[in-house]
């Protein structure tokens, strides 16, 4: 892969370094390395790397390129601790890496990585990545991260309407439906798009953070636990906002238990975020809590995930009976069937018929099978709108975000 000239350094220091178990595994990142830095590079083993970068000067270093394999998958909590020092040293992280489960990808890119490139690099990806870090962060970006920028004004009054989304399994798509279906809403209208928040009430393992590349807070903590002492200022301190559109409640940087809140804090949660936003989407965790008949009770609409399989059948049937044993409002629940058979299979189309009839549901939405361009576009932290405008999945979302505002205009007129 050949460069141009115009991104080359200087040669003499070091300004970037390659950290793997053996480099030589990779040899298309060495071409690529060369092809960008120059001479201006070098290589460093896992062990070797924590302690030059520990003495290395604050400034000088741009990036380093952590490469990895299956193999190295072992090793998360060193190369976890690699990226922490490297960026205590305010170095950019670039992960690279072969046939590494998302699961290990994920945590490394919560751990800090600033950037991921897939395994056999991409033509140019490399050349694209450094151009991107050495950028400065937009003012209105840094704003963004730091103060409740563009929030509504206190003195707005609104009344939200709260769509909730419940995985009934992991992996049928609840967060992807989530984060994209609240963008979407955030971006109807150029000029009179309503107010969305996205709220992650998955306390513990939410990614609506990773999703949409914002921070974990000590703010969204400190709200979650002292909500009698919530105001509108303390709320936005909580918040971040993703591309000036969509404001964010993010899960807590660190895990904890789901009974420390209570549903009377989820209520008051709630109530502010409806009362200063047109649509609150709820991100919920797939385990059902105390105050999961809070956000039930304040839902226009609870979207339920599932997926044509035994699973995600038996644990609708379980919810179904669940949430009719204790009277609760199961008529709320519309089921989205995830990763739905094509409009030409006949065959997946009279498994569904069945699946319904089974479990005694109809399942109102049907969404496509997005494939990788969802997982990469959640590792990037970016949207289908920004990734995969013309992805299948994208469009249904597009569709589903246009008829709920569509819906709740024409109630809104009625009343």
């Amino acid at each position: 892969m050949s460069g141009n000239d115009d991104i080359h350094v200087d040669d003499s220091p070091l300004r970037a370094c390659t950290i793997s178990r053996d480099v030589q595994n990779f040899d298309l990142l060495i071409e690529d390395m060369e092809a960008v830095m120059g001479e201006a590079w070098g290589d460093l083993s896992f062990a070797d790397s924590m302690a030059f970068l520990e003495q290395l000067e604050p400034k000088g270093m741009e990036f380093v390129a952590l490469a990895i394999d299956y193999e190295d998958e072992e090793d998360l909590g060193l190369l976890e601790r690699v990226i922490q020092v490297a960026k205590s040293r305010e170095i950019k992280v670039i992960l690279i890496a072969e046939d590494v489960t998302p699961a290990s990808l994920h945590q490394l890119l919560r751990g800090g990585a600033d950037e991921f490139i897939p395994y056999p690099l991409p033509e140019n990806e490399l050349r694209n990545a450094v151009e991107r870090l050495r950028k400065p962060a937009p003012i209105a970006t840094i704003a963004a991260q730091a103060h409740p920028a563009s929030a509504p004004h206190s003195g707005e009054s609104r009344n939200g309407r709260v769509i909730a989304v419940h995985g009934l399994a992991g992996g049928t798509g609840a967060t992807t439906l989530a984060v994209n279906l609240a963008w979407e809403l955030a971006t109807l209208s150029k000029d009179s798009a309503p107010k969305v928040c996205i709220l992650d009430l998955d306390l513990q393992f939410g990614s609506v953070s990773t999703f949409l590349d914002l921070q974990r807070r000590d703010a969204v903590f400190e709200l979650l636990t002292d909500t009698e002492h919530m105001d509108d200022e303390s709320f936005y301190q909580a918040l971040l906002v993703h591309e000036e559109e969509l404001h964010a409640l993010t899960s807590p940087a660190d895990v904890i238990p789901l009974d420390m809140i209570r549903p009377e804090d989820i209520s008051v949660i709630l109530d502010l975020a409806k009362s200063r936003f047109d649509y609150v989407i709820v991100d919920m965790p797939t385990t059902l809590v105390q105050w999961t008949e809070t956000v039930l009770n304040a839902s226009q609409i609870y979207f339920a995930t599932l997926e044509m399989d035994m699973r995600s059948a038996q644990n609708a049937l379980r919810m179904k009976r669940a949430l009719q044993s204790e009277n609760l409002p199961f008529e709320k629940l519309r089921f989205v069937l995830n990763r739905a058979p094509k409009f030409t299979d006949l065959n997946g189309k009279t498994r569904v018929k069945r699946l319904e009839e089974s479990l005694g549901i109809t399942i109102e939405v049907q969404l496509p099978d997005g494939g990788k361009p969802v997982v990469n576009g959640a590792d990037h932290g970016q949207t289908l709108a920004k990734t995969a405008p013309k992805n299948p999945l994208r469009k249904e979302i597009t569709k589903l975000a246009a008829s709920l505002n569509e819906l709740s205009q024409q109630t809104e007129t009625a009343a």
